[in-house]
């Protein structure tokens, strides 16, 4: 057995690459070619949630479980807010092949998620990147668009200032070509924004503005029924709300249950899943002018799959 720490995640990390195999881990999930079971969520300690992620599947010939914490006030006093690990098994056998970290390959496929998201739904000429939330998924986040879209410009914004401007230069340090700008109010950060990630542990909506035309909105952070990111009005306007579970995202995320529950969007109201758009049975984008939205709660055979990936490419070095 072989334990894959965040470090070396990151040596065997090509982005590019990554976004391609949870495309197909996505096609596969939604063509009902895994068993991937509705996460099983345990709340503790107030805020923190201990989760339970299996996966598996015949057609990909992955299999594995991932556990995870998710505590939001560990931001206050210097720890990460996720903290986890996957076990992956050989499909076979059932033997344990390795452990890998979880923190890191979350904030990995976090971002690979939405990356096949932007490449399927975002306007193809995109220029600039807002990100709210600067916390620990939003370099994921970042990588991930930088790999399917030609991004000059980022604008970020957090609730602390100071922190969006730290990390606004530890992208630098990565990214020196590009325009980077920090704001300190949310809805000055979106102005003139192609694409918009949301990251944040949001209870009610980080803004208010009306997205404007052919924009599209990564959003992230809602995993509970009272999380919720984006103002329910955006989700009424938008053109396509896509998801990459079904089942998942309309029982656990505020992002969706609040505006249903204000009947401001249908029940059936979702255009479908990300899965199928990447099969070819869904359209992506078909205008420069619609407004995208990409609500993502996570699911467990991405976790697996990115995980495998990790593997094979360690056991080849």
């Amino acid at each position: 057995m072989r334990y894959i720490d965040a470090q070396e995640q990151a040596q065997l990390l090509n982005m590019e690459e990554i976004v391609e195999v949870v495309a197909d881990s996505l096609k596969a999930y939604s063509e009902g070619e895994t068993d991937t079971p509705l996460r099983y969520s345990l709340p503790f300690n107030e805020a923190n949630r201990y989760l339970v992620m299996p996966a598996l599947s015949d057609t990909l010939k992955v299999a594995g479980v991932k556990t995870v914490t998710v505590a939001p006030n560990n931001s206050k006093i210097g720890k990460p807010t996720i903290v986890g690990s996957v076990t992956l098994s050989d499909y076979e056998t059932g033997e344990t092949l390795a452990v890998l970290e979880g923190s890191y390959l979350t904030k990995i496929r976090t971002g690979a998620i939405s990356g096949v998201a932007t490449k399927y739904l975002a306007r193809e000429q995109a220029k600039t990147l807002c990100v709210i939330g600067t916390g620990d998924q939003a370099e994921g986040l970042i990588e991930a668009v930088l790999a399917v879209r030609d991004i000059e410009r980022i604008q970020f914004y957090n609730r602390t200032y100071d922190k969006a401007l730290k990390f606004s230069k530890d992208v630098e340090h990565q990214h020196c070509d590009l325009e980077l700008y920090v704001y300190e109010d949310v809805e000055s950060a979106m102005t003139d924004a192609d694409i918009i990630v949301t990251a944040t542990n949001a209870t009610t909506p980080v803004f208010q503005k009306h997205l404007s035309p052919g924009v599209h909105v990564n959003a992230v952070g809602s995993f509970k029924p009272d999380m919720q990111e984006l103002p329910s009005q955006a989700i009424a306007e938008a053109d396509k709300v896509v998801v990459e579970a079904h089942e998942a995202a309309t029982a656990e995320t505020g992002d969706l249950i609040n505006p249903v529950n204000e009947g401001v969007f249908a029940k059936d109201g979702l255009h479908g899943e990300l899965g199928h758009i990447v099969a070819g049975k869904l359209a992506g984008r078909l205008s420069d002018e619609e407004i995208t939205i990409f609500k993502s709660v996570g699911v467990a055979i991405v976790d697996i799959v990115v995980a495998n990936y990790f593997y094979q490419k360690a056991v080849k070095q």
